[in-house]
């Protein structure tokens, strides 16, 4: 087995040569996904592919024991073009094995469904958990909303848009993993490596360039006092987001919103479903830990 040392430069090496297309993209995620998803967890119930309203499903995750659990949404990243529950498979499961309900979510995805198709249904999603989360022995009273990347995104803006609905939801915690929140500061920096604009472009599809800065799109335009629960935030010092971990945290500091923030040693984008990698380990205990405080 590769050492660790290696596995890393291999991580790394794959996030410095980003995808020229989307099709290049959807298949890099898929090739990797049966390494990522190795040795999952025990839990107590898995059930993939839950139709939640036509067109839109995911996997629920089930912890052991009889409940009722707190109920996470999970966001799946993948630059809203690319990813899918199944990409992100264990980390759903993973969060089932610390005690949480995962709703593991298959948002659509652009450009065959552009904004605001995917984030729609994270919407829509919130609300199913909300009424159907203790069919699965979940608590809805006790809910939180998370993703990483494009997910953390996604779940920045729902957080903000469902708080601000005459209908609200107060979610008790949210959980953003090396997200981007400001699209345009992303887009104006000089690294390309991620080749953020192919993404957004087809993201925003005839919105683009107008909708850059809606704060459904950038969610660092509509953070305030009280839009949103405690925050985990967390993010490596290699990774070209980096930025924008640290714009969301002093964006809570300023609005009161209570957070951590967690910066990652030597860690590239993606890192946190490298389980192969001690950092990754340690950064999920953080984010569980977290999570147990908080929901």
């Amino acid at each position: 087995m590769a050492s660790e040392a290696e596995i890393l430069a291999k991580v790394k090496a794959g996030m410095r040569s980003p995808a020229k297309d989307i099709p290049s993209l959807r298949g890099f995620i898929e090739k990797g996904q049966g390494a990522l998803n190795a040795r999952a967890p025990e839990i107590g119930e898995f059930h993939p592919d839950v139709e939640l309203r036509p067109g839109l499903r995911a996997d629920i995750s089930v912890p052991k024991g009889a409940g009722p659990f707190p109920i996470m949404l999970y966001l799946h990243g993948g630059g809203w073009v690319a990813g899918s529950a199944k990409s992100h498979q264990k980390l759903g499961m993973q969060f089932a094995e610390a005690g949480c309900l995962t709703i593991n979510l298959d948002y659509r995805l652009a450009p065959e469904n552009p904004f605001p198709a995917g984030l729609d249904d994270c919407i829509f999603a919130a609300r199913w958990a909300l009424a159907n989360g203790a069919r699965y022995k979940g608590d809805p009273a006790r809910i939180a909303i998370g993703g990483d990347s494009a997910g953390a995104n996604l779940a920045a803006a729902a957080t903000i848009a469902l708080g601000a609905d005459p209908n609200p939801i107060r979610f008790k915690a949210g959980v953003l993993i090396y997200g981007l929140f400001d699209v345009p500061a992303v887009l104006g920096r000089s690294d390309k490596s991620m080749n953020l604009d192919m993404m957004a472009r087809a993201y925003l599809a005839g919105g683009y360039p107008a909708l850059l800065n809606d704060p459904r799109v950038s969610p660092l335009n509509a953070v305030k006092a009280g839009a949103m629960p405690p925050q985990f935030i967390i993010c490596g010092d290699d990774d070209p987001l980096l930025p924008e971990s640290h714009a969301m945290a002093e964006a809570c500091r300023k609005a009161g919103i209570e957070h951590e923030l967690h910066i990652v040693p030597d860690m590239p984008h993606g890192y946190i479903q490298v389980w192969m990698l001690s950092a990754s380990n340690d950064s999920l205990r953080k984010l569980f830990d977290f999570l147990h405080r908080h929901v």
